[in-house]
């Protein structure tokens, strides 16, 4: 073979290699990562979408507000919230393309399940499970934990593409996505054994089964729970919390409670916590109600108005959405205010459901929620302005 024709066949052989490489880099999803997603396509440690109301013609309930890891606040999102080149649409997207991907692990939890799924996977809600919503997808290096309050969503796997359900248009939503390592699902995992979620659709095949046994043991208890008609188990905490740094570094704290807790998330466990008083927004119209309350010396004042981002003002009753906000820093002065996004409301019924919320400490996510909080309940029983409640905590 002369010099010319060897050089064309090492040519080759080099291609042939670089795009073998690519096919088969480890990951699972294609040539990328598992990971959360913004609304330009690009990888995004964590973010915050607010799916706002059905209003006004203006306000159809499409729109949402969208804020990542190093913007400068709520931004409007691109199109629609069913879109599925959005942010939320490209992320819980990638579970509709790995098709029998085996090194690939999701369950999907909500105590209100997708209405039209093609065969019920597993045994029915009921209330012993918890008042919990999210999408856990990881491969074999890294993956997301998307905590949420739309019910019916998302759609089973078998479904073969994203979308987001009519049910979840008329009232506000709140998402959370963060992108963490592999090695924060198996704690991942722990905390969602103590919530006792109901989980609709999952698999955490055997390659991945022995890095998240969490995960795992989360997925085998609701096939389980078909069988025995029971989520109880008297091993589990009643609850716990724990830190949990994404991908990119950001400290999140995830509090996780289970239904032998037996008492308010927000008042008894984590305004104490982070030594803050809270506002707290859930939603309203169930029974219940659990009051504002400035007892063992924590203010925890329910939200009557709101006004995210500052693009339409609407009473409570228009959102589902479950999150809470500081009033100062936690207790330290200078420092940025909390914020926690999860999916349990201030009930009474929910004292004995297991929920949760995940909370982190920024000057401009805590911010934006802050800003959205108008009107509060004061413990007094009186409506009253939440920023002057800020002022006087």
């Amino acid at each position: 073979m002369n010099f010319e024709g060897a050089s064309r066949l090492q040519l080759t052989t080099e291609m042939l290699s670089l795009v073998l490489l690519i096919l088969f880099q480890p990951g699972g999803g294609g040539t990328s990562p598992i990971t959360c997603y913004n609304d330009q396509g690009e990888a995004a440690d964590w973010f915050y979408l607010y799916k706002l109301p059905h209003v006004d013609e203006n306000n159809d309930g499409q729109r949402y507000l969208l804020m990542d890891k190093g913007s400068e606040g709520w931004a409007d999102g691109q199109g629609s919230v069913n879109d599925s080149a959005g942010a939320l649409g490209r992320t819980v997207g990638q579970l509709y393309e790995q098709g029998k991907n085996g090194d690939i692990a999701y369950i999907l939890y909500n105590d209100q399940r997708p209405k039209a799924q093609k065969k019920q996977l597993f045994g029915g809600p009921g209330n012993e499970c918890g008042h919990t919503k999210g999408v856990v997808l990881l491969d074999k290096t890294q993956g997301y934990w998307l905590v949420h309050s739309t019910p019916h969503f998302p759609p089973v796997k078998d479904m073969g593409q994203f979308s987001y359900p009519e049910s979840g248009v008329p009232n506000g939503q709140n998402f959370i996505c963060v992108t963490y390592p592999l090695e924060r699902f198996q704690i991942i995992g722990e905390q969602l054994q103590i919530n006792q979620p109901s989980v609709y659709d999952c698999d955490v095949p055997e390659s991945l089964a022995s890095l998240v046994p969490a995960l795992a043991a989360v997925c085998k208890k609701s096939r389980e729970l078909l069988a025995n008609g029971s989520f109880q188990d008297s091993r589990l905490a009643s609850n716990r919390s724990v830190p949990l740094t994404s991908l990119g570094g950001t400290k999140f704290i995830s509090f996780a409670k289970g239904r032998s807790f037996n008492n308010d998330l927000y008042h008894s466990w984590v305004a104490p916590s982070l030594k803050s008083n809270l506002l707290v927004q859930f939603w309203i119209r169930s029974t219940g109600i659990l009051p504002s309350d400035c007892s063992l010396g924590w203010k925890v004042l329910d939200i009557r108005e709101l006004a995210p981002g500052d693009r339409v003002t609407y009473d409570v009753a228009k959102d589902h959405s479950k999150w809470a906000v500081s009033t100062s820093g936690g207790g330290s002065a200078g420092a940025a205010g909390w914020v926690c996004v999860g999916d349990i409301n201030r009930d009474k019924a929910e004292e004995k459901r297991g929920g949760g919320t995940v909370c982190l400490q920024d000057a401009t996510v805590w911010k934006a929620y802050s800003t959205a909080a108008i009107q509060c309940e004061m413990c007094s029983r009186e409506t009253g302005s939440c920023h002057t409640a800020v002022r006087e905590t």
